[in-house]
Parts: C-alpha cells; sequence; structure tokens
C-alpha cells in the first residue's frame, strides 16, 4: 500500500498524531469506499444500454428508426440527438443533486452510516424499476430513485473516509472511492458487451437490475456519544494514545455546535477558500469531458464508426484503463502529493484532446461522413482516449472527491461536502443532457470546447490550491493561513491555538 512510503509532513504546521494504518481502519475504508459501486456502475451502464437496439427500439423508438435509416450524406454526428434519450440518463443527476441536500441534514443529525445504508436501499429499489421497466416513465422514475442513493452515497461516503482515516494515509484510503467508481464502469461496460449478445433482445434488462460499519469518531462526538467515539478511535488508530486527537475531535464538535446554520456559516469570510474549493473543484471535473467519455463511450464510438459490438468493447477497455490508473493515484498521492497529480493529470488530459481532436476532424470532418475507418484509425483513436482517461483516472476524478473532503471544518462540513455534491451533480445532469446536442452541432469541436477548460481548471489549481498532503484534518486550516492568496481571508485569529482547534 502507498502508506508504507508517506512522509510526515506535521513540520508545515499540522499536528502528528500517533496512530498506524490497522487492518481495522483499512477494512472499514474499503467497504465505506465501495458506495462509489453504484455510481460508477451507473454512469457506465446507461451509454451502454442507449447504444443497444432492442433498448431503443422498445423505448425511443424514433432514435432507433433515425439510426437505421440513416444515409451516407446524412450528418452522423446527429443520429443521437434526443432530449428524451438524455433525459434517461441525465434524470439520475438530478435527483442526487436533491438527495445531496437532504442528506447533509441526516448526516449532522443520525450520522455517517445510516446516511449511506439509506442510500444503498434507495439503489436497490431503482434498480428492479429500472430492470423490470415496460414503460419510459418507470426508467425515469428508476433512474431517480437510483439518484437519490447515489446522492446520499456520494454526500456520505468521502467524508466518512476522511475522518477515520490516519492522516498520513487519507489520500490512499479516500481514493479507494474513485477506485470503486472505476470498477463499477468496468463492470457496467463489460455487463452491457456480454448482454448485448443475447439473442432475445432483452440483454438490457439485465444491465439495468443489476452493512457493518462503525460510525466515524467526528460523528459520533458530534452526536454526544463520546464515550463511544474515544473508543472507536483507539480501534480505527491501533493505540491508547489517542488523547490528543480525541480532545481537537471534541472541540472540533463544540465549535461545530456553536454554529447554528452552518449553510449560513460557509458565505462567511473566513471560509471562502473552502466554499471556492467546493464549488469549483466538481465544477472543474465535470468540463474534463470525462464523464461524456463515461456515459457515452458506446455511442461515441458507435458515432465515429465502429459497430455496435466494437463501440462496447471499445468502451470496456477504456473502462478497464480507468481502474487500473486509479490505482497509480492510490499508490501515488500522498507521496507526490495533490497538486502534482492534478497538473500532470490536466496537462496529459490537454495533449490527448488536441490529439483525438484532430484524428476525428480528418477523418468525418464538417459532415460526419468518414467513409470506410481503417483499422489503424480506430486504434489512434483508442488509444487516444485510453491515455486521456488514464490522466483523468489519477488526478481529477479521485482528487476530485479527496480534496473538498478532507478541507472543510467539522462545523460546516456536512453542508459543504453537499455542496460539492450539489455541484456535481448539478454539471454532470447539464453535460449528460446537452452532449448528444453538443456533438451534433460542435463536432469534432466539442473536445476543443473541453481542452480549452481543462487548459483554465490546471491554471486554477497551480494558482489557487494549497498542498494538503500529510496534514491532519483537525489542522487543515494551517494550509490556508500559509497560502499567498487565501491568508488574507484566513485571519491569525483564525486559527486556534494548539488542543483547540476548530478541525
Amino acid at each position: 500500500m502507498a502508506g508504507g512510503f508517506i512522509p510526515n509532513d506535521s513540520s508545515k504546521g499540522g499536528k502528528g498524531y500517533p496512530g498506524k494504518l490497522t487492518f481495522r481502519v483499512f477494512i472499514t475504508c474499503l467497504v465505506a469506499a465501495f458506495g462509489g459501486l453504484i455510481f460508477g456502475y451507473d454512469l457506465g451502464i446507461s451509454g451502454g444500454v442507449t447504444s443497444m437496439d432492442p433498448f431503443l427500439k422498445k423505448f425511443f423508438p424514433e432514435v432507433y428508426e433515425k439510426e437505421h435509416n440513416i444515409k451516407a450524406s446524412d450528418n452522423q454526428y446527429c443520429k443521437f440527438d434526443s432530449q428524451t434519450l438524455t433525459l434517461f440518463t441525465s434524470s439520475l443527476y438530478l435527483a442526487a443533486l436533491v438527495a445531496s441536500l437532504g442528506a447533509s441534514i441526516m448526516t449532522r443529525l443520525f450520522g455517517r452510516r445510516l446516511t449511506m445504508v439509506s442510500g444503498g436501499l434507495l439503489f436497490l429499489v431503482g434498480a428492479a424499476f429500472n430492470a423490470f421497466a415496460q414503460r419510459v416513465w418507470m426508467l425515469i422514475v428508476g433512474r431517480m430513485l437510483l439518484g437519490f442513493g447515489i446522492g446520499c452515497a456520494n454526500q456520505s461516503v468521502p467524508i466518512y473516509v476522511s475522518e477515520v482515516a490516519p492522516y498520513k494515509y487519507r489520500g490512499a484510503l479516500n481514493m479507494m472511492f474513485q477506485l470503486a467508481i472505476t470498477i463499477g464502469i468496468f463492470v457496467a461496460n463489460v455487463l452491457n458487451y456480454l448482454f448485448a449478445k443475447m439473442k432475445n433482445g432483452e440483454g438490457w434488462r439485465y444491465s439495468l437490475g443489476a452493512i457493518a460499519l462503525p460510525d466515524s469518531p467526528s460523528s459520533l462526538i458530534e452526536r454526544g456519544l463520546d464515550d463511544e467515539a474515544k473508543k472507536e478511535l483507539i480501534k480505527i488508530r491501533g493505540t491508547s494514545d489517542i488523547e490528543e486527537e480525541f480532545k481537537d475531535l471534541v472541540a472540533a464538535s463544540e465549535a461545530s455546535k456553536a454554529v447554528k446554520h452552518p449553510w449560513a456559516s460557509l458565505l462567511e469570510r473566513h471560509y471562502r477558500p473552502q466554499l471556492t474549493m467546493a464549488i469549483a473543484i466538481p465544477f472543474f471535473q465535470q468540463l474534463t469531458g470525462m464523464n461524456v467519455i463515461t456515459f457515452y463511450a458506446p455511442v461515441l464510438f458507435k458515432t465515429i464508426g465502429f459497430g455496435a459490438t466494437a463501440s462496447l468493447m471499445s468502451a470496456m477497455i477504456t473502462g478497464a484503463c480507468n481502474a487500473v490508473a486509479t490505482l497509480v493515484s492510490i499508490f501515488t498521492v500522498d507521496k507526490f502529493g495533490r497538486r502534482t497529480l492534478f497538473l500532470e493529470g490536466g496537462a496529459q488530459m490537454f495533449i490527448c484532446q488536441l490529439v483525438i481532436t484532430i484524428a476525428i476532424a480528418y477523418k468525418f470532418g464538417v459532415d460526419g461522413n468518414p467513409g470506410v475507418l481503417p483499422k489503424w484509425y480506430a486504434i489512434i483513436v483508442v488509444v487516444g482516449i485510453c491515455v486521456y482517461v488514464a490522466g483523468f483516472a489519477w488526478s481529477w476524478g479521485p482528487l476530485g472527491w479527496l480534496v473538498p473532503s478532507e478541507i472543510f471544518p467539522l462545523e460546516v462540513r456536512s453542508a459543504a461536502q453537499s455542496i460539492n455534491v450539489s455541484v456535481n451533480m448539478i454539471f454532470t445532469f447539464a453535460i449528460a443532457q446537452i452532449f448528444t446536442a453538443m456533438l451534433c452541432h460542435m463536432k469534432f469541436g466539442l473536445f476543443i470546447f473541453f481542452a480549452f477548460f481543462v487548459l483554465v481548471m490546471s491554471t486554477f489549481i497551480y494558482k489557487l490550491l494549497p498542498e494538503t498532503k500529510g496534514i491532519p484534518i483537525e489542522e487543515m486550516s494551517v494550509v490556508w493561513q500559509n497560502h499567498s492568496y487565501w491568508k488574507k481571508f484566513v485571519k491569525p485569529t483564525d486559527i486556534k491555538p494548539a488542543g483547540d482547534s476548530e478541525c
């Protein structure tokens, strides 16, 4: 595991709490992080089923007819342009947005664990709706129930793992959430590929139909269960020497209780750095263009000339690259830091998007008629997308969940994480809803659009995000105080003496 060579950066101003990476905390974080499986599965599954002819014929016959009656002279970029079809994909993210706002109250009052369990139950009900759907409305209701489950999971899991994990291993353990998302995407791609081959044309049904965690010490203290919190802290740290960390958690909880309106408090000047990151990071994460690849990889590959089965195979390959590259981030994030991975991944994605733009423009032009696509061309496109996916998978993918979850003070943590998830889902919904129309009208220029935002977001990270590796979550305020820009918002008086930290 990555933790073996992670330096202790407490010299930067944070504290160095005793404790080690115990088997209990590893399993706890692993099980919690696998809440990301449901998110990843749904990200991957929708694009696959929307490229299956039996599914289109049953629920979206106008798209099926348009695809199969298209002429060589027609614009290939526009054959999947349907707002009803994209609503099937994007309705999930609108529901997740609503659920994440409600989950903020639930995590604060009832704890992270109950929120995660509730998300799992909602997901099961939604999966059943989708698997047995006979009408479009059943599909969309099922997707919305899935969205409620995903909203609960995405709101609670990242902050739960960041609270439970020892600070020296927080990056690697938190990134298991993104690893679970990528595994879910890969599993969805494999199942789509296999079920598309079913002769009875019902494979899409199988694609769509597919608790024992302790609560975190911070959450237990927040709900007045101090004795249980101390026992749990001893278990997950693997040492009885937890008094200093426990006192800081209690102090943070006391400060949290003094904040009666965390949503309003987030607007106060000294929370400006955290609020900015809670909005900007998920906003930029969606504008990398990665979710477009994930949602619509089979549709995209099919649009640019791959056959139906070949397009699903290509999506499966990119899904595998996503999962493997996320493993790289787990083993490097606490060694090289968050900023390094953000910037390297941004450069890699930018270059790949330019290469993909040139490749598609060369063969498709503006009319979308490539003629016969040679094998070498298909290989270049798939390799280019795989390298792009890898760049996202070890940078903006996992870090988009890790960094916001570790920078919020306890008193506003649930509210701030809800903002983080809500912004993520708003733009996931928007991109999913308008992608096919963008592809139709912008053509290969779509990749230039995302490349521009990758350049902007990399500049944002370089200028405004301080390094957070090796800093205990209770001492995170020090990174803002030491930053050349943010220190004018976080005054020295906002940072409490050692042992009296807010979080």
